[in-house]
């Protein structure tokens, strides 16, 4: 295997664990910020993290305007009304506070803060011309890594699509995951969430520009998430699994944020951006059949990610132990309560063609190991139905 150049991006601070928002704010403070538009959503807003951390902000005199508006597919409206509270408080950085909708739509907000214009003009890869706003994103969830990536998913509401933004002028400069901060974290969340992370450590490990870096975090993330994901779905409190899922989420985000995605990620974008669906649930269904159209060109990968996942494959071929693979990611999803197929979550056959053609069109799909058009990717959708 022979390599080009590549880059691997990343924040330049990530602070993980417990007590890890304690220790967050000394960095916060040692870059010199005064005031922080933090950028939440309702439910944190309501269960009291908010204030959590507009407190910790107080202590060392840094005051807070907050938009808790956030969407859980974050619109191009979002975006827009946080940018207004920034404009009107003078904000110098932005905190995001929750899962990936908030990163996402903080990323959104400080983007517009310093380059203009609207978020529209970005969408693609590498188009804005300056950083963002300088962007601390607090993470909650443990799937999205958004808090560490350049990857910015806005839904225009108009066009009833996600529009991928990606530029490393959206990575934060500090991520925080401070698994005390999920324990409050829904069953339900956690299980598609935490299969959100699966899907971007198996979509960066059959990549076509998978890297020996990308590979290690990708293995180690599949292993960590098999361990622990039913049981942090099955004991919210569980503080091991929970960290562990921190890590596992992290790590599959520096697998993907460098090896990028594939027709998951491009095919569950399009599904959030048309029916308002979440997204872990919508990878976690498709994730087993796009593997299955993707077996003929990566066989032996998934034979490891099946290792990964603690399947006995050294007696099998690579064909028996990819599929051995698509069952355990099966099985992970059926013991963590995932609908079991789309027709579970409304989709409608009718749609299928649109939702097929603007699959085709997300930059995510690019580095997906076996490329197909229009029928193959339709075809997909219908298997998953």
């Amino acid at each position: 295997m022979s390599f080009m150049s590549t880059t691997f991006f990343i924040p330049s601070v990530n602070v993980i664990g417990e007590n890890a928002l304690q220790d967050a704010l000394t960095h916060i403070q040692n870059y010199g910020f005064k005031h922080a538009l933090i950028v939440s959503d309702a439910f944190l807003s309501k269960s009291g993290v908010i204030k959590i951390v507009t407190d910790l902000l107080a202590k060392v005199n840094i005051q807070a305007s907050i938009f808790d508006g956030t969407h859980p597919n974050p619109t191009v409206t979002n975006v827009n009304d946080g940018l207004k509270i920034l404009k009107a408080n003078h904000c110098d950085f932005v905190i995001s506070l929750g899962g990936g909708s908030p990163h996402d739509c903080a990323k959104g907000i400080a983007l517009l803060a310093t380059n203009g214009g609207e978020i529209k003009d970005y969408e693609g890869i590498d188009k804005p011309q300056k950083p963002q706003l300088p962007l601390v994103s607090i993470n909650t969830t443990a799937g999205t890594a958004s808090e560490i990536t350049r990857f910015c998913i806005i839904t225009d509401e108009t066009r009833h699509i996600k529009m991928a933004i990606v530029t490393p002028q959206v990575t934060p400069i500090l991520s925080v995951n401070d698994p005390s901060l999920m324990a409050g974290m829904p069953p339900g969340l956690t299980a598609a969430t935490g299969m959100d992370a699966l899907t971007h450590a198996v979509e960066a490990y059959v990549s076509i520009i998978a890297t020996p870096i990308t590979d290690a975090c990708a293995l180690k993330a599949i292993t960590l998430i098999a361990d622990n994901l039913r049981n942090a779905v099955k004991n919210g409190k569980d503080m091991n699994a929970r960290e562990n899922m921190a890590y596992a989420q992290l790590l599959a985000g520096m697998a993907f944020n460098n090896a990028s995605l594939g027709y998951v990620h491009a095919m569950a974008h399009q599904l959030g951006g048309f029916y308002g669906l979440p997204h872990g649930v919508c990878n976690a269904i498709l994730l087993p059949h796009v593997q299955e159209y993707n077996l003929p060109k990566c066989a032996a990968r998934l034979k490891d990610v099946a290792h990964a996942m603690h399947v006995d494959v050294k007696h099998m071929s690579d064909e028996e132990g990819a599929k051995a693979c698509i069952t355990a990611i099966r099985n992970l999803s059926k013991d963590v309560n995932i609908p079991a197929n789309l027709t579970e979550l409304k989709v409608k056959f009718e749609d299928i063609p649109v939702l097929a053609a603007n699959a085709l069109k997300d930059a995510c799909g690019v580095t997906n190991p076996r490329q197909g058009g229009q029928d193959e990717v339709e075809a997909i959708f219908k298997s998953a139905m």
